[in-house]
């Protein structure tokens, strides 16, 4: 089976159906889609602005990461379900669209960032945690983070204008 007759198949069921045929469906998913992701990356933002030094908001990386780890995968959860949700309208068109590539590419980019931050820098922790200004790896993955969210956030924006 070819992933073009997959994505073929997911536009052929009745949900994804209803929502690129319904006239409320498309608009309220992707509402929801866009506040989850803006409270994805506001969240990750603060994190990351913490690592890169800019602020340190009187926190510790640790304690803000425990107190904001939930809530961003909570986000993501509903970001990544509604998304599927949109793509699934017309997902032969999105996986053709050079902005909804660099889009998955982008959040592959995030999540790897992410897990090298966590199991690498974040070991140490201990000995920078309350530093203004963590290690240079510290902020550099914290930069690596915000560019990634940035071009998610922007190669998301332009899906539309590339359909």
């Amino acid at each position: 089976m070819s992933l073009s007759s997959v994505l073929a198949a997911l536009e052929a069921t009745p949900f994804a159906t209803a929502i690129r045929e319904g006239s409320y469906l498309f608009p309220w998913i992707e509402s929801v889609h866009v506040l989850a992701i803006v409270l994805v990356v506001g969240v990750v933002f603060v994190m990351d602005l913490r690592l890169i030094g800019v602020t340190a908001g009187g926190q510790g990386i640790n304690r803000l990461l425990k107190d904001s780890t939930p809530l961003v995968w909570a986000a993501f959860v509903v970001a990544a379900v509604t998304g599927f949700l949109l793509f699934s309208s017309s997902a032969t068109t999105y996986a053709a669209n050079p902005a909804f590539r660099l889009k998955l590419v982008a959040l592959a980019a995030a999540g790897l960032n992410m897990a090298l931050f966590h199991r690498v820098s974040l070991k140490g922790a201990e000995a920078w945690d309350n530093l203004v200004k963590p290690p240079a790896q510290a902020r550099l993955a914290g930069a690596i983070s915000m560019a990634c969210w940035v071009a998610v956030v922007a190669s998301g924006r332009w899906i539309g204008f590339l359909a």
